[in-house]
């Protein structure tokens, strides 16, 4: 292998550190479905960061994390508010609906943040038996547009949300990019500010197949383990989801790894300003970049590194970084990218 693209940190390998802790994992037997001492840890260490009444389940992927977190507190006539950009509604394959039997409420955005003024249009004229109600409303954290929440927006959001009924979901698939970039707590990102579940990412940020579920009041969390079971993401060898977790959340490697993806996209922004067919749509404020470039720039850059066009009509593209990105890396990509504009230049 050895290739190395800015498509998304998904394409990242697995950070060290959690390869190790999974060889620690793998020696000797340990009782299955999470009964074991590993998953007992780093159950505890999500009591530590995220906060002691916290009830946490891990899964495998992203659309599981968020798909049972939703199904543990939802009813089949109620409702999930989301971003028209929103993960549940664009990139899962119709999952929520399906699994969930729940209709999503979808409020337009600018650059993928929701706020109080989009979110209330879509409770009125809901208390009657023919509507749909509504229960949740679901923000990313940092948004699909790389885009942040500061927790005074969170908590103003979880504020209206418990004040008309609903609760706040997070999908935080790279909730640690957002707090990284803001040098803030996991806990200071969601229970300090009103969450009430999360989905909290993993594979994004150095790990294979770990995701998790926290939920901040357990009551809420009363079918979670039925829920997972019954959706096939009740993983027998647990303890090597728990290790890559304990891995992560021990020295605050989350931290460390998201900081690096920030700061190489950074630096990627810094050297995009200079060239003058490039132009950056969406401010940079954690591991994405997004850019308008001509067309014709795409499929000979993509010989390269591969990335991801995020918008066919206006040729946007994304352009990711992760926590093994490299200066080295970012400084050839724009060397290819100034010498597309050179060779087009008129």
């Amino acid at each position: 292998m050895g290739e190395r693209h800015f498509i998304s940190d998904n394409a990242a390998g697995i950070h060290p550190k959690v390869i190790a802790m999974l060889e620690r994992a793998s020696r000797g037997h340990a009782i299955a479905y999470g009964n074991d001492s590993l998953t007992q840890q780093a159950l505890q260490l999500f009591k530590q960061h995220f906060g002691a009444q916290t009830e946490t389940f891990f899964v495998l992927t992203g659309t599981a994390a968020n798909v049972i977190a939703l199904q543990s507190v939802l009813s089949s006539f109620e409702a999930v508010i989301c971003a028209d950009c929103a993960h549940l509604h664009r990139d899962e394959c119709g999952a929520p609906e399906k699994f969930l039997g729940s209709k999503l409420l979808i409020a337009q955005t600018q650059q993928g943040k929701l706020s109080v003024a989009t979110v209330a249009p879509l409770l009125r004229d809901t208390a009657m038996v023919h509507r749909v109600q509504p229960k949740v409303l679901s923000i990313t954290q940092c948004t699909e547009w790389g885009t942040i929440y500061t927790p005074a927006e969170i908590k103003t959001l979880a504020d209206f949300c418990h004040e008309q009924g609903l609760l706040l979901h997070m999908d935080g698939a790279r909730l640690s990019n957002a707090a990284a970039r803001l040098n803030l707590s996991l806990k200071e990102m969601t229970a300090d500010v009103g969450v009430d579940v999360l989905s909290f990412g993993g594979t994004k940020n150095g790990l294979l197949a770990a995701e998790a579920i926290v939920f901040f009041d357990p009551q809420l969390a009363k079918e979670t383990g039925f829920y997972r079971k019954q959706s096939m993401q009740l993983a027998s060898k647990m303890r090597f989801i728990s290790a890559q977790f304990l891995a992560l959340l021990i020295n605050d490697l989350w931290w460390k790894n998201a900081q690096h993806a920030n700061e190489m996209a950074a630096l990627l922004e810094r050297e995009l300003k200079n060239i003058p067919q490039v132009e950056l749509v969406v401010p940079v404020e954690t591991n994405g970049i997004f850019a308008r470039i001509p067309p014709s720039w795409v499929p000979c850059l993509q010989q390269h590194y591969a990335f991801a066009v995020w918008d066919s009509a206006s040729t946007v593209v994304r352009w990711m970084t992760s926590f093994d990105t490299t200066a080295e890396e970012v400084q050839d990509f724009v060397q290819k990218i100034r010498n597309m504009n050179e060779d087009n230049a008129p």
